[in-house]
């Protein structure tokens, strides 16, 4: 077995601005060019997805194909050199997971692990990258979060949409001890203020998480009245596509 690596993911200051796949001003969404920029303004993590191509490569893309870009193809149907021709727009075009994580060595990034057939590339990108100690891995599906986790000895990840289920409802209960069992293994939850009527982003619930030594990273927030007012409420991190104005929001938030 691998040896297990010693997390910095959150050795980052508070609070914690993660850019929703990059800055993508004048830069294709989840493109090298959005991530410099994100970098540049301050962002203290790269959010981003991952699919896989035809030749078994973890692709960055939150799409599965390229509808975007006015064609009927998958991401899964063309090989990494045909992605790599693909023009994008200012300059850009997709790059592999490997790519991303040399380009920028330091960088912690935040990875949504998007099919279960990218769940063994993600993690053999982020294994010959050395960069395990700098990733977090999540998905929203737990068997495929699961499955990174225990390819990755020592990563961080963050919960899944039904364990973020479960432990709202165990919240609202007020069963801290069930809580803790059903976020075993997760340093965060990354949710949505609310989800349709109900309203998740609470003074308790981010009360419960911290109680159970887990982070609240909410997204998507982009207007800086909601980035400050959730700062001043305690959550931990936000995830925008406004790293320019989210930085600002957190020193007003501190």
């Amino acid at each position: 077995m691998a040896e297990s690596a010693q997390s910095i993911f959150l050795a980052a200051p508070h609070p914690r601005v993660f850019a929703h796949r990059g800055l993508a001003r004048d830069a294709p969404e989840n493109s090298l060019l959005a991530f410099v920029k994100a970098l540049a303004c301050g962002a203290t993590h790269l959010e981003t997805d991952v699919h896989v191509s035809l030749d078994g490569v973890a692709v960055i893309s939150h799409d599965p194909d390229l509808t975007e870009l006015g064609r009927d193809i998958r991401i899964d149907q063309l090989t990494m050199p045909e992605l790599r021709r693909i023009n994008r727009g200012y300059g850009q075009s997709f790059t592999s997971l490997a790519d991303a994580l040399q380009a920028f060595p330091s960088a912690l990034f935040n990875i949504d692990i998007k099919t279960d057939a990218a769940a063994e590339p993600a993690a053999q990108a982020i294994r010959d990258e050395r960069a395990t100690a700098r990733v977090l891995v999540t998905s929203f599906n737990d068997s495929r979060r699961r499955r990174v986790v225990d390819l990755l000895p020592g990563v961080v990840s963050s919960a899944s949409s039904p364990l973020v289920a479960r432990a709202v409802a165990a919240t609202n209960l007020g069963l801290t001890s069930l809580v803790r069992k059903t976020l075993a293994g997760c340093v965060a939850v990354q949710v949505p203020e609310r989800a349709g009527p109900i309203r998740i982003v609470t003074p308790r619930f981010i009360a419960m998480m911290h109680r159970v030594d887990v982070e609240v990273h909410v997204w998507t927030i982009n207007d800086p009245i909601d980035m400050v007012r959730l700062f001043d409420l305690g959550v931990d991190g936000i995830v925008t596509d406004r790293t320019d104005l989210a930085v600002k929001a957190a020193t007003l938030g501190i």
